[in-house]
């Protein structure tokens, strides 16, 4: 007997993932090797610090309830002067990709799905990750700027649209066929391009997946599994462009797998509307003054310092 369809992409990620660490572990000790001197965020490999690692816990611990890390993470970064702005889309990418890739493992085992829906529309979105990455990666600061203020407010946008319960109504479907498969696989190759400029994919696809008239609990695997291929292949991109924190993704990432874990196994569900609220808020601010930064003339243009690693 062959392997069942959710065993065999489990393992198929298991095996990705294990690609990913070693790639990024080259990457890491190639930077390690030029020795002590820091020449820009992409070669800074010093241990996280506390922060770092408690931005990595708290933000995947809601990631795993369904709030999302990027828009949160985004606000943090901007807030604590954590992240240059022109590297925060890689640093979002490579710092929660192990997170994510234990969020996936999680809800995948326990919420069925339909596999064809759940394979079609991971593949495209690993698809629109690989083609975004390499365009993203090699934007300017003003660029990102621009590109990141605009997807917070998309991601604020679909949150309101969470809030207001903006959605058909439920459903025990758990897959779609025909032109309802083919609207999934479209919008989720765009959600994938969309994920390596910063906008997280699990709002938009919990809209998405409503909207096709399937149960809002099928989001949940799809989305993680999205992310979870999708980021492994877009992170190391960004990457090998240097265009990312190392030692701030690291951070997020340490303590994301906690953060991940804890959420996803004891915790399972919490009220979260309050606190969607005040992510909204944060959200909406922190696209304000992204955007502000991009057109303020006293905003310079910083060029990026690559290392020959």
């Amino acid at each position: 007997m062959g392997l069942h369809p959710i065993t065999a992409l489990m393992s198929a990620l298991g095996v990705l993932t294990a690609v990913y660490i070693a790639g990024w572990t080259r990457a890491v000790s190639a930077v390690r090797s030029l020795g002590t001197r820091e020449l820009s965020p992409a070669t800074d490999a010093r241990f996280p610090t506390p922060p770092m690692i408690g931005l990595g816990f708290v933000t995947n611990f809601f990631d795993a309830l369904g709030i999302g890390s990027f828009a949160t993470s985004t606000a943090a970064f901007r807030l604590l002067k954590m992240v240059p702005d022109r590297v925060i889309p890689g640093t979002l990418n490579a710092g929660h990709t192990l997170p994510t890739v234990a969020q996936a493992f999680i809800f995948t085992s326990i919420i069925p799905v339909d596999i064809l829906t759940l394979l079609s529309m991971i593949v495209a979105a690993v698809l629109g990750a690989w083609l975004g990455a390499g365009v993203v990666a090699r934007w300017s600061k003003r660029r990102v700027q621009v590109g990141m203020g605009a997807a917070l407010l998309a991601a604020a946008m679909f949150m309101l649209m969470t809030q207001f319960g903006v959605f058909p109504a439920g459903s025990d479907e758990i897959g779609v066929r025909g032109i309802k498969l083919a609207i999934a696989v479209t919008g989720n190759f765009a959600l994938g391009a969309l994920m390596t400029l910063g906008i997280g994919l699990y709002a938009p696809c919990m809209v998405l997946v409503s909207l096709l008239g399937m149960s809002e609990k099928t989001a949940f695997p799809i989305m993680m599994g999205s992310c979870a291929f999708l980021m492994p292949i877009g992170s190391l991109r960004f990457i090998r462009e240097q265009s990312y924190s190392l030692r701030v993704a690291l951070g997020l990432a340490l303590g994301g797998v906690i953060g991940s874990i804890v959420a996803g196994v004891f915790v399972k569900s919490l009220d979260l509307g309050t606190v969607r609220w005040l992510v909204i808020v944060v959200v909406l601010y922190t696209a304000v003054t992204m955007l502000m930064s991009a057109f303020s003339k006293n905003d310079q243009e910083e060029v990026p310092v690559r290392a020959r690693v």
